[in-house]
């Protein structure tokens, strides 16, 4: 038997998901575990409650494929911590795979937008070309070698930034814009 009126609560739990996530971490620089796996669990029976069982398993996986595959490849590629991955898993698991896929791609434009502006107002922005250019001149593409703990010399980033409130800022806009 589904329930429809909760479905109300979908958008709202989402964003405080979010909303916790970036705070904790602006705090921390981290996303703790309990969040993001607790959102993963929660949203599963919720979503089968407002849409039937079977509709909202569905809507549960793929909406969690997708949100893990959107950011999955930056972070092998070292451009982001697992916390910003289980994250925007955690969200797909809530919203589902079309509205994980537009935050996803609205969280790439305003994290683009917030590095560029972080690196140049901290004057790194040549480290940041020099880094850009690495990863643009791979021979043969990408190494899985550079990705590994300790290949990367940690003092040529140009510095962490809590991708979480990019995540945030993403997912609260596109649910405006859905509304």
């Amino acid at each position: 038997m589904s329930h429809p009126h909760l479905a109300t609560l979908i958008g709202p739990a989402a964003m405080l998901l979010v909303l916790a996530a970036a705070a904790t971490d602006l705090h921390s620089r981290r996303i703790p575990n309990w969040l993001t796996f607790g959102a993963w669990l929660l949203a599963l029976p919720v979503l089968m409650a407002t849409t039937g069982a079977l509709a909202g398993a569905l809507a549960w996986a793929g909406g969690w494929l997708t949100g893990l595959a959107m950011f999955l490849p930056i972070y092998l590629l070292r451009g982001m911590a697992a916390g910003d991955v289980k994250l925007m898993a955690a969200v797909g698991a809530w919203l589902g795979a079309g509205m994980a896929f537009d935050i996803a791609l609205a969280a790439f434009v305003l994290g683009g937008a917030w590095a560029l502006a972080w690196a140049l107002l901290r004057r790194r922005g040549r480290e940041l070309g020099r880094n850009m250019l690495n990863i643009l001149r791979a021979p043969g593409g990408w190494n899985p070698d550079r990705c590994k703990p300790g290949a990367l010399d940690p003092s040529v980033s140009v510095g962490a930034m809590p991708y979480g409130i990019a995540i945030a800022a993403g997912t609260v806009a596109m649910l405006f814009a859905s509304a």
